[in-house]
């Protein structure tokens, strides 16, 4: 399964956000094992990079985001993802690049804590948590 990341799950897991890091955590050791294929989009780990300097400071937060770039694949954002986005039926347009750049990138699903964000999402919609079950299920 191709699955993309989204950004406040990769923040949960750079930042340590308890009680949140441990979904995020076993995540991406799973992303890394091969059980999934994991993706950010290209504006994740700028966001990333500029929250985190906030708490690591600048060598922490480039040290995260290299971490997070050996470890995970990046869907572009492209001017057809940026303009299919308006399209989209989602009231945060960081929102609907985030879901267009995962269509573009012909992605399967959406992992976030933000559920409400993306009601009107056409691709699967999952919790870190129901995410990580949905997995375990799929190899049983």
């Amino acid at each position: 399964m191709r699955a993309l990341i989204d950004t406040d799950v990769v923040l949960d897991l750079l930042m340590a956000r308890t009680p949140f890091n441990k979904a995020a955590f076993e995540l991406f050791a799973l992303n890394e094992q091969g059980k999934f294929e994991g993706y950010v989009s290209a504006s994740t780990p700028l966001n990333a990079f500029y929250i985190a300097r906030k708490v690591k400071g600048d060598n922490g937060a480039r040290q995260a985001v290299r971490q997070l770039l050996a470890e995970v694949r990046v869907c572009p954002i492209t001017y057809a993802v940026l303009t299919d986005a308006f399209t989209l039926p989602f009231t945060d347009y960081e929102d609907a690049v985030q879901h267009a750049c995962a269509t573009a990138g012909g992605l399967e699903a959406i992992v976030t804590r933000n559920l409400g964000d993306y009601k009107n999402a056409m691709l699967p919609i999952f919790a870190p948590m129901d995410f990580l079950n949905h997995l375990k299920a799929q190899q049983s």
